[in-house]
């Protein structure tokens, strides 16, 4: 079972919500663009959903509301439950997870700024990426099972 999220982690996520609605479509169309540097990871996403901006578009809507919801999560099961089911339609595991986070952090700050986008905040959405990526991870090996048994 994941640590919650210290009480620290938690305000700073919820303070950033209002600069994730604002920028998050840049915020996720950078990470994008930093992921995709990979080409094995490129290929796990449907390109016609990046070339219309819909999944930077869906993912900021995401992030969004868990920075909304990141003390209330129960708020998030079924956005969870379709993430999920999202990722083994696709074939996200566990390895890929590190990828995302090492494109999300830094693009936050390539968008916010150094100013906003403090060591601090990029280290509450670390921890707050890891914890939310622990229980994706769990419920994916659960479901990636469940198919091999089916």
């Amino acid at each position: 079972m994941t640590a919650p999220l210290s009480e620290q982690t938690i305000a700073i996520v919820k303070a950033t919500a209002p600069a994730l609605q604002a920028h998050g479509v840049a915020i996720t169309t950078r990470m994008y663009e930093r992921l995709f540097v990979n080409e094995e990871v490129k290929d796990l996403f449907d390109q016609a959903a990046q070339e219309s901006g819909e999944q930077p578009r869906r993912l900021a809507a995401a992030i969004l509301a868990y920075a909304q919801n990141v003390d209330k999560l129960q708020n998030l099961t079924g956005p969870v439950q379709r993430m999920v089911q999202r990722h083994v339609e696709t074939g996200v595991k566990a390895e890929h997870y590190p990828y995302v986070a090492e494109a999300l952090l830094p693009a936050i700050r390539d968008v916010l700024g150094e100013e906003a986008a403090t060591d601090e905040v990029l280290a509450a959405w670390g921890e707050a990426y890891w914890f939310l990526a622990d229980i994706l991870i769990g419920k994916e090996a659960e479901a990636y099972a469940e198919l091999e048994t089916a």
